[in-house]
């Protein structure tokens, strides 16, 4: 497929879309495939599965900036709704077939409970090793900042704030 088939498929798709960049030799790839297509029946009839191996098309991977397979872009009305680089399990990819129908990002992806996990432990361990030096304050605050990134997405005033602040930027570009 050619950049120019390409974008007539975005353009005059009747339904939301998902476009899978693959290829045959990519374990991840592979590994993702059975979810991937449990996820596409779920979502027959609403959202479609457009499957590019990326050998057969590197131009429209470069004009799109995929630097990495396995990558899933969700489109919506021609537009590029959500991306994401990497092996998805089947929440991801339920995630980007969700955003694809809705026509929109739908939030940051939650963190999984051993993300959280890690995040929270090595934090500790910063903020221990930060005490245990005479001037660790740095360490203490690398400490902190790892431990909140395991909560960030669940704070109330985090989410404010972001949410305040996109809302601003987007009206500045607007403006403009």
């Amino acid at each position: 497929m050619d950049q120019k088939q390409f974008w007539e498929t975005i353009r005059n798709h009747p339904r939301p879309i998902v476009i899978d960049f693959w290829a045959e030799w990519c374990m991840p790839c592979r590994a993702m495939e059975p979810a991937l297509k449990q996820v596409e029946k779920e979502f027959e009839g609403r959202v479609d599965l457009l499957r590019i191996d990326a050998d057969q098309a590197p131009e429209v991977l470069a004009s799109l900036r995929i630097f990495g397979i396995p990558t899933l872009v969700a489109y919506c009305d021609g537009k590029e709704v959500l991306r994401q680089t990497g092996a998805q399990d089947n929440a991801g990819i339920r995630r980007l077939f969700e955003a694809a129908l809705a026509g929109r990002a739908l939030g940051p992806t939650p963190l999984s409970p051993v993300a959280r996990t890690v995040r929270l432990v090595a934090g500790v361990g910063l903020i221990g090793v930060g005490l245990s030096l005479s001037s660790g304050w740095i360490w203490i605050l690398l400490g902190l900042v790892v431990c909140f990134s395991a909560f960030y997405d669940r704070c109330p005033i985090w989410r404010a704030v972001t949410t305040r602040l996109k809302g601003r930027l987007t009206s500045e570009r607007e403006v403009r």
